[in-house]
């Protein structure tokens, strides 16, 4: 089973000059911004529509045009931040599923079901507990967050290999039991402390952007954004990878290096995520999935259609959590739970029947 060779098989062989596999409708440079124009669109009027509806009406034309009113407190104190902070999440997200799926040649790799978001909200807890009475809690809590997230990913890709090579099914395996772990790990910490902290434990395990301070957006911005950049640069390296270890060393690609510097990013790009916005599941599975067959396999693309089109979906979804049952709120990651669970179904049967017989 692999993440993006069975695309490859459908729509035609070969390499072209990028090392993407070849499709019948070639990349070129009207295409992809054809395709980023389209779905920067969809992010825009998600985004117009997110800063629009909640709970309070608000008039973005009388917040963009009176300072003083009430409006433009809401829009800049309020909704700004939370809609910018699920953007650059999503995008993150999204990001990170697609270089994963690659990496391992599985699509149904994501953050949240490898068990890395998991140990990077572990990691997050534990800091809030254990510095919580010192300062700087802005900076210790996103490198635990990194750290733990690091680990988890080092330790699922090491268990994931049997003989040396790394078998996707296993990894899938071995990503649920490190989400368990992980999850009775931060349940007994839960059982442990006081219940100021048992409520911001239950909000890294649902996931929530309710009140980002724009230092904690302009903090993941620069990492997200660093992330974009490195994994664009890699973006050859992964359509090669995709098509196999041995295939990908002979034609020049260094695996082991590329694998150690994709993992460090994601891991990086998820703690960053983690550390302000909880646990967010299905993201990187449903988003990149959907834009590889829309688009293709191309990373060239993909890397960067990932990214808008996971801060439309985040968006969205966060809309759809502040105003079902308003003036209450819902929490995100059951949101994008309750739409993941079904298409990792369906990814689940689609790639695993012809191995797996489903």
């Amino acid at each position: 089973m692999s993440g993006v060779a069975p695309i490859r098989e459908r729509q035609g062989g070969g390499l072209d000059e990028a090392g993407a596999p070849e499709t019948h409708d070639y990349l070129t440079r009207g295409r992809a911004l054809g395709a980023l124009a389209m779905l920067g669109a969809i992010l825009l009027v998600t985004a117009s529509v997110a800063l629009a509806c909640g709970s309070v009406h608000l008039s973005l034309l009388t917040a963009l045009n009176d300072p003083a009113s009430a409006d433009r407190a809401i829009l800049m104190g309020v909704r700004m931040p939370r809609v910018l902070m699920g953007a650059i999440v999503g995008a993150v997200l999204a990001m990170v599923g697609a270089a994963l799926q690659a990496l391992v040649r599985n699509p149904l790799a994501e953050g949240g079901i490898l068990g890395i978001s998991g140990g990077g909200a572990f990691g997050a807890v534990l800091a809030m507990i254990l510095f919580s009475q010192f300062g700087g809690s802005d900076v210790v809590v996103p490198v635990c967050a990194f750290g733990a997230a690091l680990l988890s990913t080092l330790a699922v890709y090491r268990l994931a290999q049997v003989e040396g090579r790394l078998e996707p099914l296993t990894l899938l395996l071995v990503g649920v039991i490190f989400n368990a772990f992980w999850g009775a790990a931060i349940m007994l910490v839960n059982s442990v402390v006081n219940f100021y902290f048992t409520h911001s434990i239950l909000f890294w395990l649902m996931g929530s952007f309710e009140a980002p301070t724009w230092h904690e957006v302009a903090i993941v911005a620069a990492l997200g954004a660093g992330g974009f950049a490195i994994l664009l640069g890699r973006a050859r390296d992964l359509n090669l990878l995709s098509l196999g270890d041995d295939e990908a060393t002979h034609l020049g690609v260094e695996v082991d290096a590329v694998r150690r510097t994709v993992f460090i990013v994601t891991s990086v790009m998820i703690g960053a995520a983690v550390s302000v916005s909880g646990v967010i599941t299905f993201v990187g599975l449903i988003v990149p999935h959907m834009l590889r067959s829309l688009f293709g396999a191309d990373h060239r693309l993909l890397i960067p259609a990932a990214m808008l089109g996971g801060a439309a979906f985040t968006v969205a979804a966060d809309l759809i959590a502040r105003t079902a049952i308003a003036p209450a709120e819902l929490p995100v990651g059951a949101i994008t739970a309750l739409c993941g669970g079904p298409f990792f179904i369906y990814v689940l049967r689609q790639e695993g029947r012809r191995t797996l017989g489903l």
